[in-house]
Protein backbone atom coordinates (compact mmCIF):
# COMPACT_ATOMS: atom_id res chain seq x y z
CA UNK A 1 0.00 0.00 0.00
CA UNK A 2 2.25 2.45 -1.40
CA UNK A 3 0.02 5.67 -0.16
CA UNK A 4 0.12 4.44 3.41
CA UNK A 5 3.73 5.73 4.16
CA UNK A 6 2.49 9.24 2.69
CA UNK A 7 -0.56 9.32 4.64
CA UNK A 8 1.08 8.14 8.28
CA UNK A 9 3.56 10.86 7.12
CA UNK A 10 1.50 13.81 6.19
CA UNK A 11 -0.51 12.96 9.66
CA UNK A 12 2.47 12.99 11.87
CA UNK A 13 3.41 15.55 9.70
CA UNK A 14 1.07 17.82 10.44
CA UNK A 15 0.68 17.61 13.59
CA UNK A 16 4.60 18.77 14.17
CA UNK A 17 3.31 21.22 11.95
CA UNK A 18 0.52 22.17 14.09
CA UNK A 19 2.77 22.10 17.23
CA UNK A 20 5.29 24.54 15.63
CA UNK A 21 2.84 27.05 14.88
CA UNK A 22 1.06 26.90 18.19
CA UNK A 23 4.84 26.95 19.80
CA UNK A 24 5.34 29.75 17.27
CA UNK A 25 2.28 31.27 18.81
CA UNK A 26 3.14 31.25 22.16
CA UNK A 27 6.53 32.67 21.45
CA UNK A 28 5.01 36.02 19.94
CA UNK A 29 2.54 36.21 22.44
CA UNK A 30 5.26 36.11 24.98
CA UNK A 31 7.33 38.32 23.20
CA UNK A 32 4.51 41.01 22.59
CA UNK A 33 3.29 40.31 26.43
CA UNK A 34 6.91 40.45 28.05
CA UNK A 35 9.29 41.98 25.33
CA UNK A 36 12.77 41.04 25.67
CA UNK A 37 14.08 41.21 29.43
CA UNK A 38 15.65 39.72 32.01
CA UNK A 39 12.12 37.76 32.81
CA UNK A 40 11.97 36.31 29.30
CA UNK A 41 15.77 35.39 29.78
CA UNK A 42 14.96 33.55 33.21
CA UNK A 43 12.14 31.83 31.87
CA UNK A 44 13.47 30.70 28.42
CA UNK A 45 16.69 29.57 30.12
CA UNK A 46 13.90 27.16 32.20
CA UNK A 47 12.03 26.33 28.80
CA UNK A 48 15.43 25.45 27.44
CA UNK A 49 15.48 22.99 30.44
CA UNK A 50 11.54 21.26 29.64
CA UNK A 51 12.84 21.39 25.58
CA UNK A 52 15.84 18.96 27.08
CA UNK A 53 13.05 16.45 28.33
CA UNK A 54 10.53 16.66 25.87
CA UNK A 55 13.59 16.29 22.98
CA UNK A 56 14.14 13.22 24.72
CA UNK A 57 10.16 12.37 24.97
CA UNK A 58 10.73 12.41 20.77
CA UNK A 59 13.45 10.70 20.95
CA UNK A 60 12.26 8.06 23.03
CA UNK A 61 9.16 7.99 20.43
CA UNK A 62 11.86 6.93 17.91
CA UNK A 63 13.94 4.21 20.06
CA UNK A 64 10.87 2.29 22.13
CA UNK A 65 8.76 1.73 18.80
CA UNK A 66 11.19 -1.12 17.30
CA UNK A 67 10.94 -3.02 21.25
CA UNK A 68 7.07 -2.53 21.12
CA UNK A 69 6.52 -3.77 17.19
CA UNK A 70 8.34 -6.73 18.05
CA UNK A 71 6.16 -6.91 21.52
CA UNK A 72 3.28 -6.61 19.12
CA UNK A 73 4.00 -9.30 16.36
CA UNK A 74 4.44 -11.18 19.72
CA UNK A 75 1.11 -10.81 21.35
CA UNK A 76 2.52 -8.86 24.60
CA UNK A 77 2.20 -5.36 23.33
CA UNK A 78 -0.03 -4.65 26.60
CA UNK A 79 2.50 -5.84 29.57
CA UNK A 80 5.15 -3.93 27.05
CA UNK A 81 3.89 -1.09 27.11
CA UNK A 82 2.62 -1.08 30.89
CA UNK A 83 6.05 -2.00 31.98
CA UNK A 84 7.68 1.28 30.37
CA UNK A 85 5.12 3.44 32.03
CA UNK A 86 5.96 1.86 35.58
CA UNK A 87 9.80 2.28 34.89
CA UNK A 88 9.21 6.04 33.73
CA UNK A 89 6.67 6.77 37.12
CA UNK A 90 9.77 5.54 39.32
CA UNK A 91 12.01 8.10 37.91
CA UNK A 92 9.66 11.55 37.22
CA UNK A 93 8.36 10.74 40.56
CA UNK A 94 11.62 11.30 42.36
CA UNK A 95 13.12 13.65 39.88
CA UNK A 96 9.81 16.20 39.90
CA UNK A 97 10.42 16.29 43.85
CA UNK A 98 13.52 16.98 44.04
CA UNK A 99 13.51 20.02 41.13
CA UNK A 100 10.15 21.15 43.80
CA UNK A 101 13.27 21.35 46.48
CA UNK A 102 15.85 22.54 44.66
CA UNK A 103 14.29 24.85 42.27
CA UNK A 104 15.92 28.12 43.47
CA UNK A 105 19.35 26.73 42.89
CA UNK A 106 18.64 25.18 39.91
CA UNK A 107 17.08 28.30 38.26
CA UNK A 108 20.77 30.11 39.18
CA UNK A 109 22.18 27.61 37.65
CA UNK A 110 20.54 27.62 34.58
CA UNK A 111 20.47 31.68 34.31
CA UNK A 112 24.52 31.74 34.99
CA UNK A 113 25.61 35.37 35.71
CA UNK A 114 21.92 36.78 34.43
CA UNK A 115 20.21 39.25 37.59
CA UNK A 116 18.24 37.29 40.36
CA UNK A 117 15.08 38.34 38.29
CA UNK A 118 15.90 35.58 35.91
CA UNK A 119 16.75 33.11 38.03
CA UNK A 120 13.28 33.68 40.06
CA UNK A 121 11.34 33.51 37.61
CA UNK A 122 13.57 30.08 35.76
CA UNK A 123 12.93 28.49 39.53
CA UNK A 124 8.88 29.13 39.30
CA UNK A 125 8.56 27.89 36.13
CA UNK A 126 11.00 24.62 36.47
CA UNK A 127 8.69 23.61 39.52
CA UNK A 128 5.91 23.23 36.61
CA UNK A 129 7.74 22.63 33.28
CA UNK A 130 9.56 19.05 34.52
CA UNK A 131 6.28 17.55 34.88
CA UNK A 132 4.80 18.99 31.87
CA UNK A 133 8.08 17.21 30.36
CA UNK A 134 7.45 14.09 31.87
CA UNK A 135 4.05 13.85 30.82
CA UNK A 136 5.09 14.61 27.22
CA UNK A 137 7.36 11.50 28.10
CA UNK A 138 4.38 9.29 28.69
CA UNK A 139 2.55 10.66 25.57
CA UNK A 140 5.26 9.67 23.59
CA UNK A 141 4.83 6.13 24.89
CA UNK A 142 1.16 5.93 24.29
CA UNK A 143 2.02 7.16 20.65
CA UNK A 144 4.45 4.32 20.36
CA UNK A 145 1.89 1.74 20.86
CA UNK A 146 -0.64 3.15 18.54
CA UNK A 147 2.66 3.41 15.89
CA UNK A 148 3.46 -0.22 16.66
CA UNK A 149 0.08 -1.15 15.49
CA UNK A 150 0.94 1.09 11.82
CA UNK A 151 -1.79 4.06 13.75
CA UNK A 152 -0.36 6.76 13.36
CA UNK A 153 -3.54 9.72 12.94
CA UNK A 154 -4.96 8.96 16.45
CA UNK A 155 -1.56 10.44 18.25
CA UNK A 156 -1.11 12.94 15.42
CA UNK A 157 -4.27 14.48 16.30
CA UNK A 158 -3.62 14.33 20.48
CA UNK A 159 -0.58 16.10 19.61
CA UNK A 160 -1.89 18.76 17.23
CA UNK A 161 -4.84 19.55 19.65
CA UNK A 162 -2.37 19.67 22.64
CA UNK A 163 -0.37 22.72 20.61
CA UNK A 164 -3.57 24.45 19.91
CA UNK A 165 -5.25 24.16 23.83
CA UNK A 166 -1.82 24.91 25.31
CA UNK A 167 -1.82 27.89 23.24
CA UNK A 168 -5.05 28.81 24.10
CA UNK A 169 -4.66 28.83 27.63
CA UNK A 170 -1.71 30.98 27.47
CA UNK A 171 -3.19 34.00 25.95
CA UNK A 172 -6.37 33.43 28.51
CA UNK A 173 -3.43 33.21 31.67
CA UNK A 174 -0.69 35.33 30.23
CA UNK A 175 -2.59 38.63 31.67
CA UNK A 176 -3.68 37.76 35.28
CA UNK A 177 -0.94 34.79 35.89
CA UNK A 178 2.02 36.64 34.15
CA UNK A 179 5.22 35.02 32.25
CA UNK A 180 4.80 31.61 34.12
CA UNK A 181 1.38 31.35 32.31
CA UNK A 182 3.23 29.70 30.07
CA UNK A 183 4.57 26.65 31.99
CA UNK A 184 0.90 26.25 32.88
CA UNK A 185 -0.31 25.93 29.49
CA UNK A 186 2.40 23.12 29.01
CA UNK A 187 1.55 21.25 31.30
CA UNK A 188 -2.19 21.32 29.85
CA UNK A 189 -0.64 20.07 26.57
CA UNK A 190 1.23 17.45 27.80
CA UNK A 191 -2.15 16.34 29.38
CA UNK A 192 -4.13 16.66 26.47
CA UNK A 193 -1.68 14.96 24.22
CA UNK A 194 -1.51 11.87 26.65
CA UNK A 195 -4.95 12.06 27.19
CA UNK A 196 -6.29 11.18 23.64
CA UNK A 197 -4.02 8.29 22.42
CA UNK A 198 -4.64 6.61 26.25
CA UNK A 199 -8.45 6.71 24.68
CA UNK A 200 -7.73 4.63 20.99
CA UNK A 201 -5.50 2.68 23.21
CA UNK A 202 -8.48 1.37 25.71
CA UNK A 203 -10.45 1.55 22.46
CA UNK A 204 -8.50 -1.40 21.13
CA UNK A 205 -7.85 -3.07 24.34
CA UNK A 206 -4.57 -2.35 23.95
CA UNK A 207 -4.15 -1.45 27.83
CA UNK A 208 -5.60 -4.80 29.08
CA UNK A 209 -3.92 -8.11 29.08
CA UNK A 210 -1.57 -10.41 31.22
CA UNK A 211 1.30 -8.80 33.18
CA UNK A 212 5.08 -9.21 31.64
CA UNK A 213 8.12 -8.66 33.65
CA UNK A 214 8.81 -5.09 34.66
CA UNK A 215 12.33 -5.18 34.50
CA UNK A 216 12.34 -1.48 35.81
CA UNK A 217 16.27 -0.86 36.14
CA UNK A 218 16.58 -2.39 32.46
CA UNK A 219 13.99 -0.40 31.28
CA UNK A 220 15.16 2.64 32.99
CA UNK A 221 18.86 1.91 31.34
CA UNK A 222 17.32 1.47 28.00
CA UNK A 223 15.65 4.83 28.22
CA UNK A 224 18.79 6.49 29.50
CA UNK A 225 21.05 5.01 26.69
CA UNK A 226 18.12 6.14 24.07
CA UNK A 227 18.24 9.22 24.96
CA UNK A 228 21.76 9.87 25.45
CA UNK A 229 22.20 11.42 22.56
CA UNK A 230 19.43 13.85 21.79
CA UNK A 231 20.26 14.99 25.83
CA UNK A 232 23.59 15.42 24.43
CA UNK A 233 22.58 17.70 21.67
CA UNK A 234 20.14 19.65 23.62
CA UNK A 235 22.78 20.17 26.07
CA UNK A 236 24.73 21.67 23.42
CA UNK A 237 22.22 24.30 23.05
CA UNK A 238 22.40 24.95 26.70
CA UNK A 239 25.90 25.62 26.23
CA UNK A 240 25.07 27.82 23.41
CA UNK A 241 22.48 29.99 25.71
CA UNK A 242 25.53 30.26 28.71
CA UNK A 243 27.37 31.77 25.51
CA UNK A 244 24.77 34.09 24.46
CA UNK A 245 23.97 35.41 28.20
CA UNK A 246 27.62 36.34 28.12
CA UNK A 247 26.83 38.82 25.05
CA UNK A 248 24.23 40.68 27.39
CA UNK A 249 20.96 40.74 28.66
CA UNK A 250 18.07 39.75 25.67
CA UNK A 251 20.56 37.74 23.40
CA UNK A 252 19.39 34.27 25.38
CA UNK A 253 15.80 35.48 24.19
CA UNK A 254 16.86 35.93 20.68
CA UNK A 255 18.75 33.22 20.31
CA UNK A 256 16.06 30.89 21.50
CA UNK A 257 13.76 32.44 19.08
CA UNK A 258 16.07 31.72 16.00
CA UNK A 259 16.46 28.10 17.60
CA UNK A 260 12.44 27.64 17.75
CA UNK A 261 12.62 28.97 14.26
CA UNK A 262 14.95 26.77 12.68
CA UNK A 263 13.52 23.92 14.64
CA UNK A 264 9.96 24.60 13.22
CA UNK A 265 11.67 24.45 9.48
CA UNK A 266 13.44 20.97 10.06
CA UNK A 267 10.58 18.94 12.73
CA UNK A 268 7.75 18.44 10.35
CA UNK A 269 9.86 16.57 7.52
CA UNK A 270 12.58 15.17 9.19
CA UNK A 271 10.70 13.91 12.43
CA UNK A 272 8.08 12.95 11.22
CA UNK A 273 9.87 10.70 8.82
CA UNK A 274 12.07 8.91 11.62
CA UNK A 275 8.46 7.80 13.56
CA UNK A 276 6.62 6.40 10.63
CA UNK A 277 10.01 4.68 9.49
CA UNK A 278 10.94 2.25 13.17
CA UNK A 279 8.28 0.37 12.39
CA UNK A 280 8.58 -1.28 8.86
CA UNK A 281 12.14 -0.98 8.90
CA UNK A 282 11.68 -2.98 12.02
CA UNK A 283 9.71 -5.21 10.54
CA UNK A 284 12.01 -5.86 6.78
CA UNK A 285 15.18 -5.59 8.38
CA UNK A 286 18.23 -2.88 7.19
CA UNK A 287 21.91 -4.02 6.09
CA UNK A 288 24.19 -1.20 6.02
CA UNK A 289 23.67 -0.04 2.57
CA UNK A 290 20.16 -0.03 2.91
CA UNK A 291 20.60 2.47 5.80
CA UNK A 292 22.98 5.01 3.83
CA UNK A 293 20.48 5.20 1.48
CA UNK A 294 17.66 5.33 3.97
CA UNK A 295 19.58 8.35 5.43
CA UNK A 296 19.68 10.37 2.02
CA UNK A 297 16.46 9.76 0.64
CA UNK A 298 15.25 11.12 3.55
CA UNK A 299 17.28 14.36 3.64
CA UNK A 300 16.21 14.82 0.49
CA UNK A 301 12.54 15.16 1.20
CA UNK A 302 13.23 16.91 4.66
CA UNK A 303 16.13 19.85 3.43
CA UNK A 304 14.18 20.46 0.47
CA UNK A 305 11.89 22.87 1.75
CA UNK A 306 14.90 24.02 4.26
CA UNK A 307 15.87 25.82 1.19
CA UNK A 308 13.94 28.18 0.54
CA UNK A 309 13.17 29.12 4.05
CA UNK A 310 16.80 30.03 4.63
CA UNK A 311 16.77 32.60 1.82
CA UNK A 312 13.57 33.97 2.58
CA UNK A 313 14.74 34.94 6.17
CA UNK A 314 17.91 35.84 4.49
CA UNK A 315 16.37 38.66 2.45
CA UNK A 316 12.98 39.35 4.84
CA UNK A 317 14.13 37.38 8.17
CA UNK A 318 13.85 41.05 9.90
CA UNK A 319 10.92 42.20 8.92
CA UNK A 320 9.60 38.75 9.97
CA UNK A 321 10.85 39.04 13.23
CA UNK A 322 9.78 42.65 13.88
CA UNK A 323 5.78 41.22 12.59
CA UNK A 324 6.06 38.28 14.48
CA UNK A 325 7.05 39.32 17.82
CA UNK A 326 6.63 42.70 18.26
CA UNK A 327 8.22 46.52 18.82
CA UNK A 328 11.13 45.38 21.07
CA UNK A 329 12.48 43.22 17.82
CA UNK A 330 12.60 46.11 14.93
CA UNK A 331 15.54 47.55 13.55
CA UNK A 332 19.07 45.56 13.99
CA UNK A 333 17.51 43.39 16.59
CA UNK A 334 15.07 41.85 14.31
CA UNK A 335 17.85 42.06 11.68
CA UNK A 336 20.21 39.96 13.48
CA UNK A 337 17.75 37.24 14.64
CA UNK A 338 16.40 36.74 11.14
CA UNK A 339 20.14 36.48 10.22
CA UNK A 340 20.81 34.08 13.02
CA UNK A 341 18.26 31.46 11.37
CA UNK A 342 20.05 31.60 8.53
CA UNK A 343 24.12 31.15 10.37
CA UNK A 344 21.75 28.15 11.72
CA UNK A 345 21.28 26.13 8.13
CA UNK A 346 24.55 24.15 9.49
CA UNK A 347 22.73 23.15 12.61
CA UNK A 348 19.41 22.08 10.30
CA UNK A 349 21.48 20.06 8.01
CA UNK A 350 23.13 18.35 10.60
CA UNK A 351 19.98 17.95 12.85
CA UNK A 352 18.16 16.23 9.60
CA UNK A 353 21.14 13.55 9.48
CA UNK A 354 20.93 12.90 13.22
CA UNK A 355 16.91 12.61 13.41
CA UNK A 356 16.67 10.18 10.03
CA UNK A 357 19.68 8.09 11.30
CA UNK A 358 18.61 7.95 14.73
CA UNK A 359 15.75 5.26 14.69
CA UNK A 360 17.65 3.08 12.36
CA UNK A 361 20.31 2.44 15.55
CA UNK A 362 17.27 1.07 17.30
CA UNK A 363 16.28 -1.50 14.41
CA UNK A 364 19.83 -2.54 14.09
CA UNK A 365 20.40 -3.19 17.37
CA UNK A 366 23.17 -0.92 17.87
CA UNK A 367 22.23 0.97 20.44
CA UNK A 368 25.85 -0.03 22.85
CA UNK A 369 27.38 2.70 20.46
CA UNK A 370 25.24 5.94 21.90
CA UNK A 371 26.83 7.08 25.10
CA UNK A 372 30.49 7.51 23.74
CA UNK A 373 28.96 9.25 20.34
CA UNK A 374 26.67 11.04 22.73
CA UNK A 375 29.91 12.58 24.79
CA UNK A 376 31.62 13.90 21.58
CA UNK A 377 28.85 17.11 21.12
CA UNK A 378 29.21 18.71 24.18
CA UNK A 379 33.02 17.99 23.97
CA UNK A 380 33.07 20.07 20.55
CA UNK A 381 31.13 22.10 21.60
CA UNK A 382 33.00 23.93 24.37
CA UNK A 383 35.79 24.81 22.58
CA UNK A 384 34.10 26.10 19.34
CA UNK A 385 31.82 27.97 21.67
CA UNK A 386 34.49 29.70 22.92
CA UNK A 387 36.24 30.63 20.41
CA UNK A 388 33.56 31.32 17.82
CA UNK A 389 31.82 33.69 20.19
CA UNK A 390 34.74 35.66 20.86
CA UNK A 391 35.36 36.11 17.54
CA UNK A 392 31.99 36.55 15.81
CA UNK A 393 29.61 36.57 18.40
CA UNK A 394 25.99 35.15 18.39
CA UNK A 395 26.56 34.31 14.44
CA UNK A 396 29.34 32.21 15.94
CA UNK A 397 27.57 30.65 18.35
CA UNK A 398 24.79 29.45 15.90
CA UNK A 399 27.58 28.17 13.65
CA UNK A 400 29.66 26.07 16.53
CA UNK A 401 26.49 24.24 17.26
CA UNK A 402 25.71 23.21 13.72
CA UNK A 403 29.47 21.55 13.58
CA UNK A 404 28.68 20.40 17.42
CA UNK A 405 25.90 18.54 15.79
CA UNK A 406 27.38 17.20 12.73
CA UNK A 407 30.17 15.91 14.45
CA UNK A 408 27.51 13.83 16.33
CA UNK A 409 25.45 13.09 13.24
CA UNK A 410 28.52 11.69 11.82
CA UNK A 411 29.42 9.58 15.08
CA UNK A 412 25.88 8.08 14.75
CA UNK A 413 26.19 6.71 11.04
CA UNK A 414 29.84 5.81 11.52
CA UNK A 415 28.30 3.15 14.64
CA UNK A 416 26.18 2.06 12.30
CA UNK A 417 29.01 0.86 9.70
CA UNK A 418 31.57 2.53 7.95
CA UNK A 419 29.95 1.81 4.85
CA UNK A 420 26.55 3.77 5.65
CA UNK A 421 28.42 6.82 6.52
CA UNK A 422 30.21 6.53 3.60
CA UNK A 423 27.28 6.33 1.07
CA UNK A 424 25.09 9.14 3.21
CA UNK A 425 28.55 11.66 3.56
CA UNK A 426 28.57 11.57 -0.02
CA UNK A 427 24.88 11.95 -0.82
CA UNK A 428 24.23 14.26 2.17
CA UNK A 429 27.28 16.30 0.68
CA UNK A 430 25.92 16.13 -2.52
CA UNK A 431 22.19 17.25 -1.97
CA UNK A 432 23.62 20.15 0.87
CA UNK A 433 25.62 21.65 -2.40
CA UNK A 434 22.91 21.12 -4.79
CA UNK A 435 20.18 22.81 -2.78
CA UNK A 436 22.46 25.79 -1.39
CA UNK A 437 23.27 26.70 -5.15
CA UNK A 438 19.90 26.14 -5.84
CA UNK A 439 18.93 28.99 -2.95
CA UNK A 440 21.93 31.23 -3.47
CA UNK A 441 20.85 31.33 -7.53
CA UNK A 442 17.32 31.97 -6.77
CA UNK A 443 17.67 34.24 -3.36
CA UNK A 444 20.56 35.92 -4.44
CA UNK A 445 20.60 36.99 -8.27
CA UNK A 446 16.60 38.36 -7.44
CA UNK A 447 18.15 40.43 -4.66
CA UNK A 448 20.27 42.10 -7.10
CA UNK A 449 17.41 42.99 -9.38
CA UNK A 450 14.65 43.46 -7.47
CA UNK A 451 13.73 45.02 -3.26
CA UNK A 452 13.73 42.47 -0.92
CA UNK A 453 10.26 41.48 -0.22
CA UNK A 454 9.40 41.34 -4.03
CA UNK A 455 12.45 39.02 -4.04
CA UNK A 456 11.77 36.91 -1.03
CA UNK A 457 8.53 36.09 -3.12
CA UNK A 458 9.46 35.20 -6.21
CA UNK A 459 13.06 33.35 -4.74
CA UNK A 460 10.57 31.05 -3.15
CA UNK A 461 8.78 29.88 -6.71
CA UNK A 462 12.25 29.94 -8.78
CA UNK A 463 13.55 27.61 -6.11
CA UNK A 464 11.70 25.46 -6.64
CA UNK A 465 11.38 25.62 -10.08
CA UNK A 466 15.32 24.90 -9.75
CA UNK A 467 15.14 21.61 -7.20
CA UNK A 468 11.96 20.42 -9.55
CA UNK A 469 14.97 20.35 -12.49
CA UNK A 470 17.39 18.68 -9.87
CA UNK A 471 14.75 15.65 -9.42
CA UNK A 472 17.15 13.38 -11.26
CA UNK A 473 19.86 13.67 -8.92
CA UNK A 474 17.64 11.88 -6.04
CA UNK A 475 14.30 13.88 -5.39
CA UNK A 476 12.57 11.42 -7.67
CA UNK A 477 14.10 8.37 -6.27
CA UNK A 478 13.09 9.68 -2.47
CA UNK A 479 9.61 10.45 -3.16
CA UNK A 480 9.26 6.70 -4.77
CA UNK A 481 11.46 5.52 -1.48
CA UNK A 482 8.92 7.53 1.23
CA UNK A 483 5.48 6.29 -0.71
CA UNK A 484 6.89 2.66 -0.53
CA UNK A 485 7.84 2.62 2.79
CA UNK A 486 5.27 0.82 4.34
Amino acid sequence: MPRSALRSGLATGLAQVALSLAAAGAGALLAQKFGRSAETDGFLAAYAVYSLLVLAAQAFRLVVVPDLTRAAQEGRLASESRAYAIAFFAFAVPACFLVGVFSHPLGELVTGTLPERSANVAARALVILVPAAFGQLLASLAASALAALDSYATAAVGFGASGLVGLALFAALAGPVGIVALAWALLVNAAVALAVPLVELYRRGVLAGPAGPLDVGPRLWRLLQGAAVPLALQACYLEALRFSSRLGVGEVTSFTYAYLAASTLVAATGFALGVISSAPLTRRGVDAEAAGRHVVHAAWVSLSFVGAAAGVFALVGGRIVHLVLGSQYAGKVGRDLGLLVVYLSPWMVAWIGFVVTFPILFVAERRRYLVPVALTGPAVMLPLGFALRGAWGAPGIAVALGLATLVTALGLLWALDPRTLGIAVLGLARLSLALGSASALAFGALALAVPAIPAAVLGVGVYGLIVLSLRSLGLRDAWTYVRGLH
